[in-house]
């Protein structure tokens, strides 16, 4: 994940993948928090393209955020956009794009310091809200095999991916499979509110995962006072145990691409150490 928001400077593009590459890391995700290539014109994607090649880095994916394409103002919009970042992904020698159902941050959300300690949006759970997101999402899984991609469904909490079972209910709808989930369970985690059990929820998902957003979370729980508080940590520290989840994504057969990500501090710091614990983890699984 690239950690910073970008302008339409190609130096500065240059200076935030290097500095990414300097720590050890050999692949991106584009996130388009970061540049939003599915809006660009074709020469300005080859432009990027080119940047980070020179820069001696590969696309793993690129990862839309926050343009649900089942949100009651900008849904269409925002399958139109999906549809112009496949394109672009493409172009960028990526092999999947990570799309999600949740919405933009409130006013509420983005006056805190940490926005997930406000309650955001909710989808409706209902059977036609799943047939609308099951045919949207059918239809970019179509495009993307068109163009020899594959989807992966950010798992993020209040949304039909917001549970492993709902998730795997909407992946069965869709039924296509070139469509898998991206277990994101940070996002789940970090809810201060009681959680799905960390161990269950994996062992439902890591079957159907294709591509893969990690990061963890500190949980203080105090359910007698119904006190629940969580910030980011490193990956090492915190509530999910990824050398269990990762053992048992080796397990299940899951091959895709992991994606670093984080918030708060010296990110790029904390996801070097990050990317080390990774490569012991990953080193240590192929040696069992």
């Amino acid at each position: 994940m690239l950690p910073w928001k970008a302008g339409n400077d190609p130096a500065q593009w240059e200076r935030h993948l290097r500095e990414l590459a300097s720590v050890g890391f050999t692949g991106v995700d584009v996130t388009d928090s970061w540049l939003k290539p599915g809006l660009f014109e074709k020469g300005r994607v080859d432009e990027l393209a080119s940047i980070i090649a020179g820069e001696g880095l590969s696309v793993a994916a690129l990862s839309l955020i926050r343009c649900s394409v089942i949100d009651p103002e900008t849904g269409d919009e925002n399958l139109a956009y999906s549809h112009a970042s496949l394109e672009a992904a493409k172009i960028l020698g990526a092999d999947v794009v990570s799309v999600g159902l949740h919405r933009p941050l409130t006013e509420g959300q983005q006056a805190q310091l940490w926005f997930w300690t406000v309650p955001g949006s909710e989808d409706d759970v209902s059977d036609d809200t799943y047939r609308e997101a099951a045919s949207r999402l059918r239809e970019l899984a179509d495009h993307a095999r068109e163009l020899q991609l594959e989807l992966s469904l950010e798992m993020y909490e209040d949304t039909l991916l917001g549970s492993a079972d709902s998730a795997r209910r909407l992946l069965d709808e869709i039924g296509r499979d070139n469509v898998g989930l991206n277990p994101d369970i940070g996002n789940l985690v970090r809810q201060q509110r009681p959680i799905e059990n960390i161990d269950v929820l994996l062992a439902k998902v890591l079957p159907v995962t294709n591509y893969w957003h990690v990061k963890n979370y500190l949980r203080l729980e105090n359910p007698v006072t119904g006190t629940y508080l969580t910030a980011p940590s490193s990956m090492r520290a915190g509530v999910i145990d990824y050398r269990r989840a990762f053992a048992l994504a080796r397990e299940v057969g899951f091959g895709g691409a992991v994606c670093i990500e984080q918030y708060g501090g010296d990110t790029v710091g904390t996801m070097k150490e990050n990317l080390e614990y990774c490569h012991e983890l990953l080193n240590g699984a192929l040696r069992t």
